[in-house]
């Protein structure tokens, strides 16, 4: 599945543009979780040698996307159904700390890239695009919470965001269930034109509460998680 992906990728890629690439399968849920990532093969659609590829990799265990065991060799990263909430609780932690101090910073300009990135959520919704409400959702989020210009924690939060990303979990949801989260997002926005920091934080908790239920059934639906030890 993989390497069919890669096909058609320019031959000779530096390390930087196979890591780039392998990330992006990965995260935009082309490759799913406990997929093998063969490392010949790999190399062969890049035209390189098997070391710009391992080193790739060898980033890519760094942020939590693959994972690597000998005599098995590499595999999109799985986690547990236990795991998975834990990181969203991660997630839920890094991200209300970030809305409250963006509400502080935010400027008019800030107001029409939440308004904007909302507005394509909405589209997402009433197409009942899967795959789009999911990219679209991330969107709007950070959208809530970059202007609180806190690298340190905008990255962080980056990263426990994109260790849940290869099993899409916003895809596995119903069409009744994502209208619940797009009503959640209606309130997150009103808040934070209004610069309601107590609002937006009150209905982002109520936000994660409903995602925690959710994620609770996905195993039921997708069968992606690894088994517990």
């Amino acid at each position: 599945m993989l390497i069919s992906r890669l096909a058609g990728k320019p031959l000779g890629s530096s390390q930087s543009v196979i890591l780039d690439e392998l990330r992006a399968c990965i995260l935009h849920g082309e490759v799913p979780p406990g997929s093998p990532i063969p490392v010949d093969g790999v190399a062969a659609a890049f035209g390189v040698s098997r070391i710009p590829v391992r080193e790739a990799l060898m980033t890519l265990i760094g942020e939590g996307l693959v994972d690597h065991r000998p005599h098995l060799g590499y595999r999109v990263a799985q986690m547990t159904a236990q795991e998975f909430g834990e990181i969203y609780l991660v997630r839920e932690a890094l991200e209300t700390a970030a809305m409250r101090v963006a509400v502080a910073f935010a400027r008019a300009e800030d107001d029409e890239l939440a308004r904007a990135a909302h507005a394509a959520l909405e589209d997402a919704v009433a197409k009942g695009d899967p795959r789009a409400h999911h990219r679209e959702s991330r969107r709007f989020h950070l959208a809530l919470i970059r202007p609180c210009r806190m690298r340190r924690l905008l990255h962080m939060l980056g990263t426990a965001w994109n260790m849940t990303e290869p099993l899409q979990p916003m895809s596995h949801l119903d069409g009744a269930d994502r209208q619940l989260l797009h009503r959640d997002h209606a309130g997150m926005l009103e808040a934070f034109v209004a610069r309601d920091a107590d609002g937006l934080i009150r209905v982002c908790t109520e936000h994660h509460r409903r995602l925690q239920t959710f994620i609770a059934l996905l195993p039921q639906h997708t069968g992606l998680f690894a088994e517990p030890d």
